[in-house]
């Protein structure tokens, strides 16, 4: 596994624990309807933390699995930050999390040159 897809896999695995320690973890999937929504980030039918869950972290997954290239742009932490500001869920950690995501994934033209 190359250094980004280690990389990549560690911060997965941090957004997942912090994720569980915030209770925001479940441990039954929604239902394929609702994993099969069109809009972004299936925010008509997914709370930001289930798409992170269901979504984010097995599609990363999956093609961290399988060697696939991963996406050169990632913008997930403003709009996280935006969803939890109208909670009380101690966000900051999670926030942070997903900026080294954003900057990992964003910054690869220059990693991998």
């Amino acid at each position: 596994m190359n250094e980004q897809y280690q990389e990549a896999a560690d911060i997965l695995l941090r957004v997942e624990a912090e994720l569980r320690r915030l209770g925001l973890w479940q441990s039954k999937p929604p239902s394929a309807e609702a994993l099969a929504s069109e809009l972004p980030f299936c925010c008509d039918t997914l709370d930001f933390h289930q798409w992170l869950q269901f979504v984010l972290i097995e599609r990363m997954k999956a093609l961290i699995e399988a060697g696939h290239p991963l996406p050169s742009q990632s913008g997930i932490a403003p709009l996280a930050e935006e969803w939890f500001a109208g909670t009380d869920t101690d966000s900051r950690q999670l926030v942070r999390l997903l900026e080294e995501l954003d900057n990992l994934l964003s910054n690869q033209q220059t990693h991998g040159q």
